[in-house]
């Protein structure tokens, strides 16, 4: 059932040419989630916009998450990043604290997962508990800022991923590491070094 909405919303999409701008890039056939009109206001991602740490809250990472932040990969990004491209790090036994957001019209959604996880079109369960939004597999649209908290209580690489069908295999992942020597969260962006918030 899930699968058929997701093919019926991209095709609708697909279908309406003010989905996507005059020169946008061709997608691949089902999947493109561009954001054209989002992509002129998106500000150059910083590492800092999306990781904090909680001054009242001890051993609390702060992590903002955005869905289809720009066009890269076709929108199926997380903070402007696909396929792994960006990096999170918290130390084990740190407290996360999440706030997710979805710029595009199509469902997207976050959960973390181990990493082999993202190749698979569904997700099943998170890694940790309550680590996803609501209904990961549903997903959901519009602006509004979605909270999640779990707490990270075991080292290893982890992805946070879009639940939506075939999304995550598609590169909706960026990479979520737990870390048992780490002693503050970090977040890194391509080749550049770690940025480490305190």
């Amino acid at each position: 059932m899930f699968r058929n909405l997701a093919l019926a919303a991209c095709t609708l999409l697909l279908l309406n040419p003010r989905t996507l701008g005059a020169d946008a890039p061709a997608a691949p056939a089902g999947h493109d989630h561009g954001t054209p009109a989002a992509e002129s206001k998106a500000a150059e991602p910083k590492e800092s916009m999306f990781l904090s740490v909680d001054p009242k809250a001890p051993k609390t990472a702060r992590l903002v998450v955005v869905s289809a932040y720009n066009s890269v990969n076709y929108g199926m990004n997380f903070n402007g990043f696909a396929k792994g491209g960006a990096r999170y790090t918290i130390p084990q036994g740190w407290t996360v604290s999440v706030v997710f957001t979805n710029n595009s019209p199509v469902p997207h959604s976050a959960i973390v997962v181990e990493r082999p996880v993202v190749k698979k079109l569904q997700m099943g369960e998170p890694a940790f508990k309550g680590a996803s939004t609501p209904y990961p597999v549903r997903g959901t649209t519009g602006k509004a800022g979605v909270p999640f908290q779990f707490v990270a209580d075991e080292a290893g690489e982890f992805a946070i991923a879009c639940g939506f069908p075939s999304h995550s295999a598609n590169g909706h992942w960026i990479a979520f590491d737990v870390s048992a020597t780490a002693t503050a969260p970090s977040l890194q962006f391509g080749e550049k070094p770690a940025y480490v918030a305190r």
